[in-house]
């Protein structure tokens, strides 16, 4: 694969891509991705190659659709577009001045909002224009036609559901391999589970907990935010992890970063409590090792587009405990529901009471003794969710887009 970069001293040579480390996003982060989209569009001109397909991801390229529709360039005469949605909630969203030092010419459809509050959306345009659209699971292209997760393009997204797919993202297994990680001490595999206890003790050690195989360890690896359930975790007196980890036998390690509120109440229980570990700071070293030594997984997210974590809990047989919701409901099929193939629990609504209620139907699967766990973890690990598989996937609606199907 040939990669090409663009560069420009005005707008590429900055701290972080869509904004400085304090997460506000770059005042000019319209010029600056409309000069991503018509760069793309150049640099195919400048090497008189004609793309067959060009896949676009999220607002950043959503101009780009619209440019190749309004193009003269017998270049791009057969081009189709493809528009992916990583997370519906992010639409590059700029004020109608914006645009006119872009030197595009604007179309109504790329508006949203009346009068004074009109604003230029790139998401939307890329949505509308593209040939095709897909985001990153079946259920969260459901979800987004809905005007719970729509995100005020439900209507769009409901009347172009003829093209709209949902593709399970990939991951890479060279990287995530419990028997070749670069990052643990100990490897094992679904046929021999031995190393998998030894890093749960090193985790017990290395982050204060009580070294004992007989607690379950549960970890979170997540950005300390509401999308991710810590405000149904953190709220009321006791709250729901104050019930889990006062009335529960269990061990919580949780690892992120994010709104300073949520950092300062999980240092306080980590404070208060002797079975739980509370690290702000992020670590693809501590990601790696907590995914193969934990025995549960926590993911009660509000919304999850697809989600990743939960895909390497599989790989490395730590069962999910996640919010039926996204990606998470297409990737983890639940254990009471079906015991059988079952690799994870789910649960549906979204509150502290369901949270803590998921944790202690997780608790009874550890309770049915280590051989339940064991052909559990075994069966997780060996679902596919490779970027082969979803790549295959990818690869059938290129070749029905190219064919206009």
């Amino acid at each position: 694969v040939t990669y090409y970069f663009i560069r420009h001293p005005f707008f590429t040579e900055r701290k972080g891509i869509y904004g400085d480390t304090s997460f506000t996003p770059y005042q000019d982060n319209m010029r600056r991705f409309t000069l991503l989209n018509k760069g793309a569009l150049l640099l195919c001109t400048l090497l008189d190659w004609h793309p067959d397909i060009m896949h676009c991801h999220d607002w950043t390229c959503g101009l780009l659709p619209y440019l190749l529709t309004i193009s003269d360039d017998p270049l791009f005469k057969h081009t189709k577009s493809m528009m992916t949605i990583h997370n519906l909630a992010y639409q590059g969203d700029f004020s109608r001045l914006d645009i006119l030092g872009c030197d595009i010419p604007p179309t109504k459809e790329m508006f949203s909002g009346y009068g004074p509050t009109k604003r230029a959306n790139m998401l939307k345009t890329g949505l509308i224009y593209a040939d095709r659209l897909t985001t990153v699971s079946p259920t969260y292209a459901k979800e987004i036609q809905t005007k719970q997760y729509g995100c005020s393009l439900e209507d769009l997204l409901s009347s172009r559901a003829d093209v709209l797919d949902g593709i399970i993202n990939g991951i890479d297994y060279d990287e995530w391999s419990p028997e070749k990680d670069a990052f643990t001490s100990h490897h094992f595999s679904s046929r021999n589970l031995e190393g998998k206890a030894l890093l749960k003790a090193e985790l017990q050690e290395e982050f204060g907990l009580v070294v004992d195989p007989k607690i379950p360890l549960f970890s979170m690896i997540s950005r300390l935010a509401d999308q991710k359930g810590f405000v149904e975790l953190l709220e009321g007196s006791p709250c729901a992890l104050e019930q889990m980890l006062s009335s529960v036998p269990m061990q919580m390690i949780i690892v992120g970063t994010g709104d300073s509120q949520i950092e300062n109440q999980l240092q306080e229980l980590g404070n208060t409590y002797d079975n739980l570990s509370v690290n702000i700071l992020f670590s693809n070293r501590a990601a790696h090792r907590l995914e193969a030594g934990s025995d549960f997984f926590l993911m009660p997210s509000r919304y999850e587009p697809c989600g990743l974590n939960q895909l390497y809990s599989l790989r490395y047989g730590t069962i999910p405990v996640a919010r039926k919701t996204g990606g998470l409901a297409d990737t983890i099929i639940d254990l009471d529901e079906n015991p059988e193939d079952g690799t994870g629990i789910l649960f549906e609504a979204m509150s502290g009471h369901a949270i803590l209620d998921a944790v202690k139907r997780a608790l009874s699967w550890w309770d049915k003794g280590p051989m339940t766990m064991q052909a559990i973890r075994s069966r997780s690990m060996q679902c596919d969710y490779s970027w082969q598989r979803s790549a295959a996937l990818y690869r059938e609606l290129y070749i029905s887009s190219i064919r206009g199907k």
